[in-house]
């Protein structure tokens, strides 16, 4: 007599179903896993020192792995641009994740403030001008603070002050060259010298008050006021209670003051 076995061909073929529903599952939940670590990993920015710059990385659309970021708006590109770092330590700052960019603005913006400030303080055209261009990376990063903006703006400020006076000095000299250069125009034998002669007539007094003006703007009333301040007025010290050295206050004299009872 055949016996039949409990686990016939339709047990079987639910068991291989049940299966391969888990493998299924357990693949797909797998696949979104992967797909939403890649996804974070694609919004997240970085940053490391690589040949003395700093280079801001974005991460690829996978669970690992960054490449340097590249944006196509040329505004961005200059903003997220390799920046040099001239020798500053920025080993905490490449420790660093940011899951958005305008984390990465906030903590980029201290980095270029420390790289411009003292360089605009040293009130050298050369160094001034390198201080501008860390601002004007600055001005680019549009994820800033509200204070970090007052302290851009401050600083702007000081570049604007050094960059009048700096073109103040340049028309002083121009005024200055050209002066010179038309008085031996005028003192030397050739067919322009009449011609110099007249326009040193015309324009010599006035040109030389403007050169000295320029000069007493640039060197005299733009320069730090030194002078020493005044000290404040000393108060004087109150008197302690119950000090009988104080003297006391002397009575109004009354109408029937010494006369006899």
């Amino acid at each position: 007599m055949t016996t039949h076995s409990p686990q016939g061909f339709g047990y079987r073929a639910r068991r291989t179903f049940t299966r391969l529903l888990v493998f299924l599952v357990i693949l797909g939940l797998g696949g979104g896993v992967v797909f939403l670590l890649g996804q974070l990993n694609a919004r997240t920015f970085t940053v490391v020192q690589e040949n003395g710059e700093l280079v801001v990385m974005k991460g690829r659309a996978l669970p690992t792995g960054a490449a340097a970021y590249r944006p196509g708006d040329a505004r961005l590109a200059d903003a997220y641009a390799p920046l040099p770092l001239e020798g500053q330590d920025v080993t905490l700052l490449t420790q660093q994740k940011f899951t958005d960019r305008d984390d990465l603005d906030r903590a980029l913006f201290p980095l270029l403030e420390t790289l411009a400030r003292p360089r605009i303080a040293s009130g050298e055209p050369a160094k001034v001008e390198r201080g501008l261009y860390y601002l004007r990376r600055a001005e680019k990063l549009s994820g800033i603070t509200e204070e970090q903006r007052r302290s851009l703006q401050s600083m702007l400020t000081d570049v604007a002050f050094y960059q009048a006076r700096q073109k103040l000095e340049d028309a002083r000299r121009l005024v200055s060259e050209g002066l010179a250069q038309l008085k031996l125009a005028a003192e030397t034998e050739n067919r322009h010298a009449r011609a110099a002669n007249q326009m040193l007539s015309t324009v010599g007094p006035t040109a030389r008050d403007l050169e000295e003006a320029l000069r007493r703007a640039v060197h005299t009333e733009s320069a730090p006021d030194n002078s020493p301040v005044a000290p404040a007025p000393r108060q004087p010290a109150p008197s302690p209670a119950g000090d009988t050295s104080a003297t006391p206050p002397s009575a109004a004299p009354t109408s029937d003051a010494g006369t006899a009872p």
